[in-house]
């Protein structure tokens, strides 16, 4: 059975933004993989309200843990990409209407694939930029100047194991309305850090709690001229590596955490998909053990297609051509199979479109420009 693509229905919900996909240095892991976003197609895009939410802490669904955990390793650089279409379908990543702050935060679990562990205590800032005058930039202005890609490097010194990575976008085009709505884009990464530190870094919850409209950050006027700089920040101050208490720094509780146990990717999964793996078919050498194999095949690939995430089911229409060509064989009399069992049939993951760069005050990213200006050579 053919399904309806997801690009479909995404015209519905654009000109928000939501992040889809992780790039750990510089290497992408896949659109939804290792990602907490919110589920439902028609809402993707949508941002946290109202502020007393605990969505605030990894959006819409982000206490549903996925099955995957992407590995980095302390310095590592991850690299976040919003889009205003999650399946990709349309370029763009978000309106440039939509202008304010980043922020990046980190919280570690003791499993990134358990559930409800996202609110409450434990996060820590590791990056920040609002408005930076030299460049006459927003965070969000220069997100979409680097094709909204957000990059930021882990500490060097906290302990391994399991995070909750979050990026936090803050658009601020409607906080000087009534009512004012400052608007929060947030998801979670899940990352195993393979690391010997053993820093803890001070914490803070994140939570239907945390902000709200007393706050001057959230209904600054970014319309008014000139602006009031600086731009007031907002939650706890960036963690810098070596300001923190050190833990006992036990060998044994370092040996632990530097191997990833959960998390990865299942053995014998052939085609991944966001948070859903396909696995090969039995073998078979018989007309009935063929048709078998045939229906074991497509109920997988009914799952394919009714439980994907905003990033799409493209991956899916693989899955299904794998099924027809079985069932032609079936047909045809070939009941010796499957063809190319146990093949690898992801696709390979896109290259990054745009730089790791960190974005820092002072710099103002000028890749469209540059384009522009190659265009008319």
């Amino acid at each position: 059975m053919r399904f309806l693509s997801l690009s479909l229905l995404l015209p519905l919900v654009a000109g928000h933004t939501t992040f889809t996909t992780l790039y750990v240095d510089g290497v992408n892991q896949g659109d939804g993989v290792c990602v907490r976003m919110n589920r439902d197609v028609s809402t993707a895009t949508f941002p946290i309200e109202p502020l007393a939410n605990r969505a605030m802490a990894c959006g819409y669904d982000g206490e549903k843990a996925v099955t995957r955990v992407c590995s980095a390793n302390s310095t590592s650089t991850l690299t976040f990409e919003f889009r205003d279409y999650p399946d990709a379908s349309s370029p763009g990543s978000i309106d440039p209407s939509h202008r304010g702050p980043c922020a990046v935060y980190m919280k570690r679990v003791d499993d990134a694939t358990e559930d409800n562990n996202a609110a409450g205590d434990g996060w820590f800032k590791i990056w920040e930029l609002g408005y930076d005058s030299p460049s006459g930039k927003w965070c969000t202005e220069k997100l979409i100047d680097n094709n909204g890609l957000l990059s930021v490097e882990i500490p060097a010194d906290i302990r391994g194991g399991d995070y909750l990575v979050r990026p936090e976008l803050l658009a601020l085009q409607s906080a000087q309305d009534t009512p004012r709505d400052p608007q929060f884009y947030v998801g979670c990464a899940q990352v195993f850090v393979q690391s010997d530190g053993d820093a803890q870094p001070e914490t803070v919850s994140i939570d239907e709690n945390t902000y709200n409209l007393d706050m001057e950050a959230l209904t600054y006027n970014i319309f008014e001229t000139p602006l009031k700089l600086p731009y007031p920040s907002f939650g706890p101050a960036v963690y810098t590596p070596g300001s923190a208490n050190g833990s006992d720094g036990s060998t044994e509780r370092k040996a632990t955490e530097s191997v990833q146990t959960k998390g990865l990717k299942p053995e014998g999964c052939i085609l991944v998909r966001d948070d859903w793996c396909g696995f090969e078919v039995p073998s078979y050498d018989t007309q009935d053990g063929c048709w078998a194999s045939s229906k074991h095949c497509w109920d997988q690939s009914d799952v394919c297609w009714h439980t994907a995430l905003p990033t799409g089911n493209k991956n899916c229409e693989i899955w299904q051509q794998k099924c027809t060509t079985i069932d032609d064989n079936c047909s045809s009399g070939d009941w010796v199979g499957p063809p190319n069992a146990g093949k690898d049939l992801t696709p390979v993951a896109g290259k990054m479109d745009g730089s790791m760069k960190i974005f820092t005050r002072g710099t103002a990213m000028n890749l469209h420009r540059r384009r522009r200006v190659a265009g008319h050579a």
